[in-house]
């Protein structure tokens, strides 16, 4: 098992940060365009956000198959070929004919893009310590958030200088080339112990963990939080392309450096967690995660983009807290507990729309910090049965 801080656990984890960092650029650069693409298809504001939607749903399902898929046949093949498959799909986004072309090819890539996200923190359970696993999360998770920053600005910069197809073949050949890196990083698994894949028995590891309460607190908190912290993105987004804002593309992007505060509460996440406890750390997220949305309530741009990063901070603080919960408390099949999690993580994504999306026009920005509100209320609840949990175990 690899020590925590050790030459071995750097270059392990820095390999999956890459991997991490290259999976999130492919899966949001569309998040920026989006007000550009609405009008460029003539589609509506629910159409438009399908390109998010259908690769978050492909991803989730993608998942159930790569999870278990894994416990049998070994992670690292599964996450090299999956991110080189990926890099591939975004250079044919880019000479997609039609908006049917782009949900179709969007579909597929959220397919790739499960690979190692569904693999990557079983893997890390498999060669680290419990300490090394702590931390390594926290920097894996914060690599999705500069992942996901950095696809926004990308593609929101590149949109201004070439459309959209440039976006696409930007991050394109971003990826391929970080993939030829994250292969030569990335070492085989020494912890790993194959098991004979069964469809059967994958499906009773699932029911099993579905059946187990600690581990389906956690999924139901990460889905939800999910559901409602991407969506507003997606939202805000249109907020911010009218009057009296009327950001373009590339500034649209630049919003998204609000990341940085979820980058910043995931790499502090183990240190908080060996504190205060991961639940009471989950809880403070979720209520983080309700001021800041009351804050984007103002008017002034300055304090938008201060609400967003507030939000950003307590989304990412529960997330990375809820990732490592599942791996320290799955007993046995570690790869389709960890996939589990991220099913119900982007498949909430994928629903948030459909959710928020009645709120948006009743009311605008308003309905949708009220829509926020009403599913944050259901995962504060959730945080408070972890604590309780907890504070049992002590006993």
């Amino acid at each position: 098992m690899i020590a925590d801080k050790t030459p071995a656990w750097w270059r392990a984890t820095m390999a999956l940060c890459l991997g991490s960092f290259l999976v999130f650029i492919n899966l949001y650069v569309p998040q920026p365009l989006l007000p550009e693409l609405k009008t460029a298809y003539e589609v509506s504001t629910l159409g438009v956000s399908l390109l998010m939607s259908v690769a978050t749903l492909s991803l989730a399902f993608a998942l159930l198959v790569f999870g278990p898929l894994s416990d049998a046949i070994g992670r690292e093949g599964i996450m090299r070929i999956t991110l080189l498959l990926a890099g591939g799909c975004s250079l044919l986004l880019a000479f997609a004919p039609n908006f049917e072309s782009l949900l179709v090819l969007r579909l597929i890539q959220g397919f790739v893009l499960g690979g190692l996200p569904a693999v990557a923190i079983a893997w890390m359970g498999d060669a680290f310590e419990k300490p090394a696993l702590l931390s390594a999360v926290g920097l894996y998770i914060g690599a999705n958030t500069l992942g996901g920053i950095s696809g926004r600005i990308v593609g929101g910069a590149a949109a201004e200088v070439g459309g959209s197809s440039a976006a696409f073949i930007a991050v394109g050949v971003m990826t391929l080339v970080g993939c030829a890196i994250f292969w030569r990083l990335l070492p085989n698994s020494r912890a790993f112990s194959p098991k004979r894949f069964q469809l059967r028995r994958a499906f009773t590891d699932i029911a099993g963990h579905l059946r187990t309460p600690v581990l389906l607190a956690a999924y139901c908190l990460g889905g939800i939080n999910f559901l409602i912290f991407i969506n507003q993105y997606s939202y805000i987004t249109f907020r911010l392309a009218v009057e009296p804002y009327q950001l373009a593309a590339s500034g649209l992007g630049l919003i998204f450096l609000t990341y940085l505060g979820g980058t910043f509460a995931s790499t502090i996440s183990g240190r908080l967690a060996q504190r205060y406890s991961p639940a009471s750390c989950m809880m403070a997220g979720v209520v983080i995660l309700m001021l800041g949305t009351a804050v984007t309530l103002n008017d002034s741009l300055v304090l938008i983009i201060l609400g967003l990063t507030i939000n950003a901070f307590g989304f990412f603080l529960s997330h990375s807290l809820a990732s490592s919960w599942v791996g320290r408390y799955a007993q046995g099949a570690r790869g389709s507990a960890s996939a589990l999690y991220l099913v119900f993580y982007y498949v909430g994504a994928s629903l948030g729309g459909f959710w928020l999306e009645p709120f948006w026009q009743g009311a605008g920005w308003t309905g949708i910090a009220w829509g926020s509100w009403i599913l944050l209320s259901v995962t504060l609840m959730i945080t408070l049965g972890m604590r309780r949990f907890e504070r049992r175990c002590r006993r």
